[in-house]
């Protein structure tokens, strides 16, 4: 069994939020380790410009999975060629 499959069936048993926060977690752990450079994938280029804003590539994440955006440096490790971050909240 290889971690992808453990790791998906420790979070199906959690509840949403729950297994959410942890995902958050685990991603800012790996970060703080150095261990991101080795876990995330290198992606190609694939520059794209939309309403006249140029991003490295077309693929995104959505608003609302980083809630407080406070994974943005993580989530571009990834090859995220944008981030929205939605709603700050002061909370």
């Amino acid at each position: 069994m290889d971690w992808y499959s453990v790791s998906r069936a420790l979070m199906f048993r959690l509840q949403g939020e729950t297994s959410h926060e942890l995902g958050l977690d685990m991603l800012g752990a790996g970060e703080r380790l150095g261990l991101l450079k080795y876990l995330a994938p290198q992606v190609a280029g694939l520059p794209v410009t939309v309403a006249g804003i140029d991003f490295p590539n077309p693929v995104g994440m959505a608003a609302g999975f980083d809630k407080n955006a406070t994974h943005i440096n993580e989530f571009e490790k990834f090859g995220f060629g944008f981030i929205e971050i939605g709603t700050v909240t002061p909370k």
